[in-house]
């Protein structure tokens, strides 16, 4: 098969769908790769490291997307990319489609079949190709949230370990799973007094055992958190529907109880963000104030650390990137039905419910396209 990976086009995303390690696997396993000049630039990966991998440079995304008949990205395609989709071609990246009609017209006009990374499944029910960039951008929120409680940032001036005789900052974490998991790992070790709110009685016992004290679990009510937001410095929007659109679990007449300066960081503004005032930012222009509290709502968090980001990624994808190319997308989503589960767009029709529910578009299930 023809695999290509163009050059990501979203304001500052340094990722790249492809690394050299994964092209070499691809070459290897007898298929041909392009990469288009400079698209691993961001990420550390010279074109030369392709080229002794055994992938084609070529100069530009349009040739990619000519040639190429399967799509390999990190990012969903922006419009100019959706233009250049055809009929019959496979496209391999995150989507994110619930918050996005845009980009779910623009796909199913195009004819292609679309796979997102964020909906393959495994046998624990997990979800491996959106976990990596889980924990990344889980750890980089209480780091991120630090940076805008800095007063040179509008944020309160508090130091989120505090000093001896100063009390830590106080971080309140909506959602346990893999994002709130690693965001506490690191607000802990940051000396932050840490709370992390969730409706699952195991995980939260989870969380208590790995922890060892070092953080409170509380479950998830609207109770509770009008008797935390006033109180927190940060607030981290961990909370994910596969698929779907994050609910929104924050108003802004709730808001409007949280200290001036404090801060929140929305990890879920891929899929519409969990606070009513999330909007998405830029690695450019990151944050911005609302009601007096600060919103750090950067929908491509990973991309900031785009080496570490890439190389986990394409560690996760590489297997199922194999799959596709050497046994086409039907016979491989038909001998993987975790595979299948991250169909999303098939020649013209929606194929993932939770985007046709949040979108009021009708959808057809996995298994039907298949057929």
């Amino acid at each position: 098969m023809k695999i290509g990976c163009p050059k990501e086009i979203k304001p500052q995303e340094f990722r790249v769908g492809l690394t050299p390690q994964a092209a070499r696997e691809a070459v290897a396993h007898g298929h041909q790769v392009m990469v288009e000049a400079g698209a691993g630039t961001g990420a550390g990966f010279a074109d030369a490291d392709y080229v002794a991998a055994g992938a084609s440079i070529v100069p530009t995304a349009d040739e990619v997307f000519a040639s190429a008949e399967m799509i390999v990205k990190v990012k969903e395609p922006q419009a100019v990319e959706r233009a250049r989709l055809r009929k019959g071609q496979l496209l391999f990246t995150y989507l994110h489609l619930a918050p996005d009609p845009d980009q779910t017209r623009d796909l199913l006009a195009s004819g292609v079949t679309a796979i997102a990374y964020e909906t393959v499944t495994d046998r624990t029910g997990g979800l491996p190709l959106l976990a990596p960039m889980s924990e990344v951008a889980g750890r980089l929120a209480p780091q991120m949230g630090a940076w805008a409680l800095q007063k040179a940032n509008g944020g309160r001036g508090v130091l989120l370990g505090g000093v001896p005789g100063v009390r830590p900052a106080n971080v309140m974490i909506i959602g346990g799973g893999v994002v709130g998991t690693a965001a506490a790992r690191v607000a802990v070790g940051m000396g932050a007094n840490v709370t992390v709110l969730d409706r699952s009685i195991p995980r939260m016992s989870y969380l208590d055992d790995i922890f060892q004290g070092r953080l409170t679990t509380q479950y998830s009510s609207a109770a509770a958190l009008a008797e935390l937001l006033p109180e927190a410095d940060m607030v981290i929007g961990a909370v994910l529907i596969p698929g779907a659109a994050a609910p929104k679990l924050v108003s802004r007449a709730q808001l409007s109880t949280m200290k001036p300066g404090s801060v929140i960081v929305d990890v879920a503004i891929d899929q519409g963000g969990c606070f009513e005032t999330s909007k998405a930012t830029t690695h450019a222009d990151p944050i911005y104030t609302v009601d007096g509290v600060i919103h750090y709502c950067v929908a491509n968090m990973p991309g900031a650390v785009a080496r570490t980001s890439t190389m986990a990624l394409g560690n996760a994808t590489m297997p199922f990137m194999l799959a596709l190319a050497g046994k086409g997308w039907r016979r491989a989503c038909a001998e993987d039905p975790h595979l299948l589960a991250g169909l999303n767009v098939h020649a013209g029709q929606l194929t993932y419910a939770a985007v046709g529910e949040a979108l009021g578009l009708p959808s057809i299930s996995p298994s039907e396209a298949l057929a």
